[in-house]
């Protein structure tokens, strides 16, 4: 199992439409999450940051993430809550959300 932190801005003028949304997921897109042996997904919001956890149960990694990029439900989503956030200017090329590295863990 891999543990997977991301954190993106989210203005705050724009968080409670962010949680109107969340509070009704469009349910295909939470069966692709599923599907892309993602579990156990939590999204936080501080100070105009948001900070998503998962964790990750399959063995492909990078292929579940594409044929998550590719699920047509899944783009429209990212396309009515992508306006809202403000990727970190920081991140990786490639990245929307950016990937925080995991420094400590116990159980």
């Amino acid at each position: 199992m891999m543990r997977v932190g991301q954190v993106i801005g989210l203005p705050p003028e724009n968080l409670e439409e962010y949680r109107r949304l969340h509070a009704d997921v469009w349910p295909e897109v939470l069966r692709m999450i599923h599907e892309c042996n993602i579990r156990n997904y939590s999204i936080f919001y501080r100070n105009g940051m948001l900070y998503a956890y998962f964790e990750y149960v399959g063995d492909d990694y990078e292929a579940d993430m594409k044929k998550m990029a590719a699920d047509p439900n899944t783009r429209e989503w990212w396309a009515v809550c992508g306006p809202l956030q403000r990727p970190l200017e920081n991140r990786a090329e490639e990245e929307w959300w950016a990937h925080m590295e995991q420094v400590f863990h116990t159980d």
